[in-house]
């Protein structure tokens, strides 16, 4: 008796959730009739980088090439940035690529894979579609319990994912207690540290996590140009880590996996320090006055070092969330990341950030003496 091909797909990838991305925003516009902001997916709400834009334009005329599936060029920037060679570069598609590759690598029936709860959904489903058991840390206010992972690991744990700041709540830890932690990691075990929103955390210093790299070797940093380069349609990020690790992700990897339009982009992007500069300078200005604004409300916004707020709002998250984009603003409802009473919220222009705290309030105010939000 034949099976249906259904059949033959493994039990461990059927029960694995399907990524839900945030709704775009021209959507909602047709649906509604209404204009909306979006503040649902992080996105630099300034754009691109002027001289990104312009060397993308540059390079459209030789689409119909492909790519230099090396990234030769890019690879050697990174290199030189970074005080490292090279090969130990990986260009990849965002970070998302480079998450999943790492547990394609490392990763088998028999073995574990080690994250947290509430973090970034992609790390537990790249454990679990390898054929691992995925291991969940609790967090500690909103927060990677650094202690708590060690103590997790087993003589199986293989790859640990951290994400620093964390996305969706936006908290960070030091590179104190990142060290601290690293210690207590044997040889044999990758931590994959995505740092995709680290330029915003202002507290923690760019060169850090490459510091704990020179020194132990077991580690995949993971960085991406979606956020404070403002290129996330362009889908291109990059990874640090040994030779060898990256050599077998090379395996893996797709042909030409990021386009030659994203690679001169990428390139011109890492030169545009002045945007950079503007990007990092606005959020912070911009998430200071959108915690003040929702403070005054009685809410509690958790203090965040990247270019969103994490709240908990109560029960009903999911209807709030509804009731603001009828007024024309997307915020993301975040019970799928395993906090069904909480909402993130990217920070957004002075215009979309007042939009959306405008709306806030009217939400707030038509549901005043609900004893969820009354509590708060």
């Amino acid at each position: 008796m034949s099976l249906a091909i259904e059949e033959l797909i493994p039990e461990y990838l059927r029960g694995l959730p399907v990524y839900i991305p945030g709704k775009p925003i021209e959507e909602v516009e047709r649906e509604l009739k209404i204009h909306a902001v979006k503040l649902a997916s992080n996105e630099n709400p300034l754009g691109p980088s002027p001289k990104g834009i312009a060397a993308a334009q540059a390079v459209l005329a030789d689409a119909n090439r492909y790519p230099d599936g090396g990234t030769h060029y890019l690879r050697e920037k990174l290199a030189a940035l970074h005080g490292i060679s090279p090969e130990e570069i990986f260009v990849g598609l965002g970070s998302s690529e480079i998450i999943d590759l790492a547990a394609r690598v490392l990763l088998r029936a028999g073995l574990q894979g080690l994250t947290s709860e509430g973090s970034y959904a992609p790390f537990s489903v790249a454990i679990r579609a390898s054929g691992a058991e995925l291991v969940l840390v609790r967090q500690r206010n909103f927060a990677f319990d650094l202690e708590a992972m060690a103590k997790a690991i087993t003589p199986i744990t293989r790859v640990i994912y951290l994400a620093n700041p964390n996305n969706p709540t936006g908290t960070a830890f030091s590179g104190k207690e990142f060290e601290e932690f690293l210690t207590k990691v044997p040889d044999g075990v990758l931590v994959v540290l995505d740092e995709a929103y680290i330029h915003y955390a202002v507290s923690i210093g760019l060169q850090d996590s490459v510091e704990a790299y020179r020194k132990r070797k077991n580690m995949l940093i993971l960085r991406t140009f979606s956020k404070v380069y403002g290129l996330a349609g362009m889908r291109i990020g990059y990874a640090i880590g040994t030779s060898e690790l990256l050599f077998a992700m090379n395996k893996l990897k797709t042909p030409f996996n990021t386009s030659g339009v994203a690679q001169a982009a990428a390139l011109a992007a890492l030169e545009d320090h002045e945007h950079v500069a503007r990007c990092i300078e606005t959020n912070a200005t911009e998430r200071a006055r959108l915690c003040a604004g929702l403070a005054k409300m009685g809410l509690r916004p958790v203090e965040s070092e990247a270019n969103f707020v994490f709240m908990e709002v109560g029960p009903e998250a999911k209807e709030m969330s509804d009731e603001l984009l009828r007024r024309g603003v997307i915020v993301r409802p975040l019970g799928w990341m395993g906090f069904a009473e909480a909402i993130r919220i990217s920070v957004g222009t002075a215009d979309e950030n007042e939009k959306f705290l405008r709306a806030m309030t009217e939400v707030l105010t038509k549901r005043a003496g609900k004893s969820e939000l009354a509590a708060r």
